[in-house]
């Protein structure tokens, strides 16, 4: 009896190395192919035709989450700076009670932002969601994704595999837990998967050139009080 949990235990051990093994070299390789394409300094950071704001949380309905907050700060140096000449929020609104898109629309508009440089994703439900809908709805060329620097690999890799143009910049301000980078290091092997297995978005709908005006706003999803196109 001993013997048999005795084994147990060593395939049990074995089986946990080879995942964390497995989930280190996933993320060094992410790591490795993105690295080169992120900056720390808008001065450094290559010009793109627009600025994407990944989505992430919002506080009772309307209040940019702290981490939310400094990648729209971030994006509106980078607009400042003249590195482009739009900007697109890709976030989660999944439904009328949630929405993570229009409390930076209005965020944008309060610091100046014209209005019609301003492209809604309301359908951005994750970082690959976001990446592929960039591409394929917005018909981006190239973009600079802001976000925090433990999410840039992962959205840059999978931008760049997309075939997208693909700058991150890093928007830190000290405030990132270490719960965020244990879902990160699982979240890459989604996105390698993903990339892999040429995953479609939930939705996707007719297309909104970034070359053209953000007027009227853009379609949204299900959950939202616009007009989506699925």
């Amino acid at each position: 009896m001993k013997n048999k949990i005795k084994r147990l235990l060593r395939y049990v051990f074995y089986a946990a190395a080879a995942l964390l093994a497995l989930i280190f070299f996933v993320n060094l390789a992410v790591y490795a192919k993105a690295r080169p394409h992120i900056y720390k300094s808008s001065a450094e950071v290559p010009k793109a035709q627009a600025v994407l704001i990944p989505g992430a949380s919002v506080v009772s309905g309307y209040k940019l989450s702290p981490l939310f907050e400094d990648r729209v700060k971030a994006a509106i140096a980078l607009y400042r700076a003249g590195k482009v000449e739009k900007i697109l929020v890709s976030g989660d609104n999944s439904t009328v009670y949630y929405n993570e898109v229009n409390p930076v629309r209005n965020y944008l508009l309060a610091e100046g932002i014209p209005e019609e440089n301003i492209f809604l994703d309301h359908a951005g439900f994750d970082t690959y969601s976001s990446m592929y809908r960039a591409k394929e709805i917005f018909e981006a060329g190239s973009v600079i994704v802001v976000s925090q620097a433990f999410h840039l690999p992962r959205a840059v890799f999978i931008a760049r595999a997309l075939g997208l143009e693909a700058y991150g910049f890093a928007a830190d301000s000290g405030r990132v837990a270490l719960k965020n980078y244990i879902r990160e290091a699982l979240a890459s092997e989604k996105a390698v998967l993903d990339v892999l297995l040429s995953r479609k978005p939930k939705y996707l709908g007719e297309a909104i050139p970034l070359s053209g005006s953000g007027l009227p706003a853009s379609p949204a999803a299900p959950g939202d009080q616009g007009n989506y196109a699925p």
